[in-house]
């Protein structure tokens, strides 16, 4: 009972009343400079690409759901993946910028997608760094590509996510979710999840405007069949197929996908575990412990490659 009472605080909190805000222009952070890849079979990708360490390996970035490369990464996760090789950050099929296809969203193509851009830019092997669903890619990408992928760090990420009464109503909203998606995204849902961030970190207000307008870029019916892909996705066979150094981020104050969720992808995968006091949204109200954690991922991943990086000083 204690948990319900927590989870219907947290509720209330999070839709109380909006207080109006100056409108702001929609000026970005720094960011990569960012190409169209047209990568035959696939389409035209748009991707981030940042200088990096000279190494055998690429860093792939890979977004969570409804998000886009600049949202997931700009904090500071695109300089730290720079710090082991060249950076490659794609927006994922409807999402963002990413490729529009008429053949509706799922997770097996959206990782066709990164494993052809891999291929297509001679990236391999590349260690792919995901968040949430972008964990999701990775693994499909690795067990489908095994070729292409020398490493994972997986943040935010879980084994399988319905074992729970509350895990199943959840994810089995996702089909209410993506109904709803295919007629815009609310504003006024985007606008109560910036307050929270903003509230949790005073230093997003001066972007505040521009997450909104990279909000609005994803397709919102692909990020509806995206939320409905993710409630049934199940890795705990795919686990077992996957044979590639792996860390797994575990944000533990975590309420969309469970800490013991992502613990028991860490166990399942023999993965180092990197812990932090975060919640799912911890890459943008907690970017400097993100990025912290990611850069621990990626070392031991590189680590286990036949070359591994540096320190920087």
């Amino acid at each position: 009972m204690s948990e319900l009472r927590n989870e219907v605080r947290h509720a209330l909190h999070f839709i109380r009343r909006l207080e109006k805000d100056q409108p702001q222009e929609p000026l970005p952070p720094p960011l990569p400079p960012g190409r169209i890849v047209d990568v035959e079979g696939r389409g035209e990708m748009f991707v981030r690409q940042q200088e990096g360490r000279a190494s055998e390996a690429t860093v792939v970035l890979v977004h969570g759901w409804a998000l886009s490369a600049d949202l997931n990464w700009f904090p500071g996760s695109y300089e730290v993946a720079a710090r082991y090789g060249p950076v490659i950050a794609p927006d994922v099929r409807g999402h963002g910028r990413g490729l529009r296809s008429e053949k509706p969203f799922t997770l097996e193509a959206a990782a066709d997608d990164i494993a052809a851009l891999i291929d297509s830019v001679s990236a391999a092997p590349a260690v792919i760094v995901g968040y949430s669903m972008g964990g999701s890619l990775a693994m499909l990408c690795a067990a489908r590509h095994p070729e292409l992928i020398g490493g994972l760090v997986l943040a935010s990420t879980g084994l399988q996510w319905r074992a729970t009464w509350r895990e199943r109503v959840m994810w089995t909203s996702m089909a209410v979710v993506e109904y709803g998606l295919r007629f815009g995204a609310p504003k006024g849902l985007t606008e109560r999840y910036l307050r929270s961030a903003v509230e949790l970190s005073p230093d997003l207000q001066q972007y505040r405007g521009w997450v909104k307008a990279e909000v609005r870029r994803g397709d919102p019916s692909d990020i509806g069949h995206a939320g409905k892909a993710l409630a049934r996705f199940d890795a705990r066979e795919l686990a077992r197929d996957i044979d590639v150094p792996t860390a797994v981020v575990v944000t533990c104050l975590d309420r969309l996908i469970r800490s013991d969720r992502q613990r028991e992808l860490a166990v399942a995968m023999g993965a180092q575990l990197i812990e932090i006091e975060g919640a799912h949204n911890a890459w943008l109200v907690r970017p400097k412990e993100f990025s912290a954690a990611v850069d621990q991922g990626l070392e031991y991943v590189f680590s286990r490659q036949s070359r591994a990086p540096l320190p920087i000083g």
